[in-house]
């Protein structure tokens, strides 16, 4: 997608993701347990409550759970940051406490990436990219929100979006293989993965804050 940028590197991400879990892979695996068992119980609800009236209104219990996967995501930016206790599972619910700005942002975010990729594939795949480090601004930066969050995300991706790609497709594949597991290794692979990001994103930031200093 663009020229491979030697500031950032995924396999450097991916490593470094491994160091942060070392000794905390139990507890990264059952906090992803309780993250997924939350989803599910509270579509299952939404789903039975709303099928009566629109068969199409329990899209609104995935919408509705965007806070808590944002709240995921951070926790693994918290063990990378050394938080002494970032897989308390009340950490999941932290994005509630703050529910517009997260919730307002993270499906704006979804929404464009949705437009983009009605028109083609790739130029949907190009935004999602550019996008990705939204949710991350929005914790270190309280008072971004909406499309300001956005736009600093898309910033800090210019030259960054290829890496990007290539770690998610090294996501997949693992995901992938997690079939053989029947899905059980997404407890490991959920983690793995979001502390490669949490690197990610601290790389280039350092690197996007060196641009602009």
């Amino acid at each position: 997608m663009e020229e491979k940028n030697i500031l950032v590197k995924e396999s450097f991400c991916w490593s470094k993701g491994r160091r942060d879990l070392r000794g905390r892979w139990f507890e990264a695996a059952m906090l992803t347990f309780v993250y997924y068992l939350v989803s599910w119980v509270f579509q299952a609800i939404v789903g039975a409550g709303l099928r009566l009236a629109n068969e199409y209104l329990p899209i609104a219990a995935g919408i509705l759970l965007l806070p808590l996967e944002w709240g995921y995501y951070m926790t693994f930016l918290d063990c990378h940051r050394g938080d002494t206790d970032p897989f308390n599972a009340k950490n999941l619910f932290v994005g509630y406490k703050d529910f517009v700005r997260i919730f307002g942002t993270i499906l704006l975010q979804t929404v464009y990436i949705v437009l983009w990729s009605l028109l083609l594939i790739v130029p949907g795949i190009i935004k999602a990219m550019s996008y990705i480090l939204t949710g991350y601004i929005l914790k270190d930066n309280p008072e971004l929100k909406y499309n300001s969050a956005i736009e600093r995300s898309m910033a800090m991706m210019e030259g960054y979006k290829a890496e990007a790609f290539v770690l998610h497709l090294k996501y997949f594949g693992l995901s992938l293989l997690s079939i053989l597991t029947l899905g059980i290794g997404m407890l490991w692979v959920m983690p793995y993965y979001s502390a490669a990001m949490a690197n990610f994103y601290e790389d280039v930031k350092a690197a996007y804050n060196e641009k602009q200093a």
